[in-house]
């Protein structure tokens, strides 16, 4: 192990931990002050598979909702995809900045760099469990909320070791295929199959024990917050990891690692093919610079087809049938919990399949998601050049800095409407098979709102990318607003006085007008995208007055 790597690692990824973590503490000490004076009585009246998925067991008191649904749902998935976009570029970053023959130049091996990485991100793993544990145990004592024999340290252990076990998986398919989009597509798609499964699965009967192939019940199916620690679960997630970092060793021992990308992409494997060739060459042009909207689009399409794939299998089709299986206690729910929960949750009534979609996608998982994909692209479209060192081969063909804002905008639009078109023909078609009756006019509103909606903040990331030339500045500077406007839509209308102010933020035109129930609404989406020109104006306007870097 080299300390040096490990002292590198750290410096490179500590940042992206440390506002997850803080983000986090925040997140659950608004939901602690929300669930403050919630009566729980009414849970006992649901299933037990129920209070199972809810980590609510008989006669807990308002810590078991907090720690469940913020720390052991969201603390869970956001632990979980940090450590997997960290794993995923631990190698395959390197080799996609050109700078893995620079590292491996030093006198270490391929193997000693790779332990020497995995142990910082564990070590950075490590270190904002126990930030989460402070927060844990610090925020009751502030609400003066007794949390009683809440076993939290048992629960952030298991998050611990479901982080570990995610983030080892992208390090291997990363190790073994140099690509970190791959690598984190596969693992975060893999988590969010998994956690659905485990936690409807046993909703359904007859099919819970198909819940114990899924890695999520292995973190969650014990309830640790109450239970404590299950060694037996924890052993099983641990040895996959150790698996997974042995694979990850013996294939970054074996391959032939690229000093850049040099990966294919859907252009050039459309050129390969006569059939294709010529009408791809009108289209892109014979050198890349020609449409830099169709490289962009190229370029994320590892990421798009995961995204696209959630959306349309998962956050659509599943869905749909899962709601089909479920007894009427569970699509109930909506009417018994407190207005505030479900507004964390996205809103909607749960006893429709409009309201359970609503809760189960659109309301919280699917914004994000879109999100995910058009900040990625702004962040890198004009930073991730810079960064690259080939924002001056690209300025040296006979393009100008406008038309590059201009077409990153461009291949923005075609990714979203890809993404959803997903959406759309994944919610259609749930709601077709389980016989749902939802209207296609109002599923098309929705994805198109969904799609206004990335755009927004992909605009910002676009903006902040060319004003400052750091991806991480764009990303951080993108996401980090996002869930602030995204709490102060759910919340702020639940006070009258407060409600006007929920206008701000581009949630409210996103689902205040519930386009899923009452169709599109124009008014709204119009606002929306005039956001998303301003932005690009404004992303053209600070590129063109900056400086560019020419240095990673």
């Amino acid at each position: 192990m080299s300390t040096s790597v490990v002292a590198m690692t750290v410096r490179e990824r500590w940042r992206g931990m440390a506002i997850g973590a803080v983000t986090l503490g925040v997140f659950f000490l608004f939901g602690m002050a929300i669930y403050k004076d919630v009566d729980l009585s009414f849970y006992e009246e649901f299933p037990e598979a129920v209070q199972v998925m809810m980590n609510i067991p008989e006669g807990a008191g308002v810590g078991s909702l907090a720690y469940g649904a913020i720390y052991g749902l969201y603390g869970a998935l956001a632990m979980g995809i940090l450590a997997v976009l960290a794993g995923a570029s631990l190698i395959a970053g390197e080799e996609r900045n050109g700078t893995l023959g620079l590292l491996l130049a030093n006198p270490k091996s391929r193997v000693q760099v790779l332990v020497s990485k995995i142990v910082a991100l564990l070590l950075l793993l490590a270190i904002s469990t126990v930030v989460l544990d402070v927060v844990g145990r610090l925020v009751p004592v502030v609400l003066d909320v007794e949390i009683g024999g809440m076993q939290v340290e048992a629960q952030l252990f298991h998050i611990f070791i479901n982080s570990v076990f995610y983030g080892m998986l992208a390090v291997f398919i990363g190790a073994w295929t140099g690509n970190g989009g791959l690598a984190s597509g596969v693992s975060i798609g893999l988590m969010i199959v998994s956690m659905l499964a485990a936690g409807l699965l046993p909703l359904v009967e007859g099919l819970e024990n198909y819940a114990k192939i899924f890695p999520w019940y292995y973190f969650d199916g014990s309830n640790p917050v109450t239970d404590g620690v299950e060694w037996g679960h924890i052993a099983v997630l641990g040895v996959a990891s150790v698996v997974f970092v042995v694979a990850a060793l013996v294939g970054v021992s074996r391959r032939d690692l690229k000093a850049q990308a040099i990966g294919l992409t859907m252009i050039d494997r459309l050129r390969a093919n006569p059939m294709t060739q010529k009408m791809v060459d009108r289209v892109a042009g014979t050198a890349k610079a020609s449409y830099i909207w169709v490289k962009i689009t190229s370029e994320h399409q590892i990421l798009l087809i995961a995204a696209a794939y959630y959306m349309f299998l998962v956050g659509g089709v599943v869905i749909g049938l899962f709601y089909s299986l479920l007894d009427d206690s569970l699509l109930k729910l909506s009417e018994q919990l407190p207005e505030t929960l479900m507004a964390l949750a996205g809103g909607g009534d749960m006893s429709t399949p409009e309201g359970y979609y609503t809760v189960e996608n659109f309301g919280l998982m699917a914004p994000f998601i879109f999100m995910m994909v058009t900040v990625v692209v702004g962040a890198r479209a004009l930073a991730g050049e810079e960064s690259k060192r080939t924002m001056g081969l690209l300025l040296a063909n006979p393009i100008s800095r406008s038309r590059i804002v201009y077409e990153t905008m461009a291949a923005m639009v075609v990714l979203t409407a890809i993404l959803g078109f997903a959406t759309f023909a994944g919610t259609s078609l749930g709601s077709l098979l389980s016989g749902l009756d939802m209207s296609y006019g109002n599923i098309a509103a929705i994805s198109l709102h969904l799609s206004l909606l990335g755009l927004v903040f992909g605009g910002l990331a676009l903006a902040l990318s060319a004003a400052t030339g750091q991806v991480k500045i764009a990303v951080f500077g993108s996401v980090g607003p996002a869930v602030i406007l995204y709490l102060l839509d759910a919340f702020l209308p639940l006070n009258d006085n407060l409600a006007g102010y929920a206008k701000w933020s581009p949630f409210y035109y996103y689902s205040g007008s519930d386009p899923l129930v009452n169709g599109m609404h124009w008014g709204h989406g119009g606002v929306l995208a005039a956001i998303a020109v301003v932005l690009v104006v404004v992303a053209v306007v600070l590129f063109g007055r900056r400086d560019l870097r020419q240095t990673g």
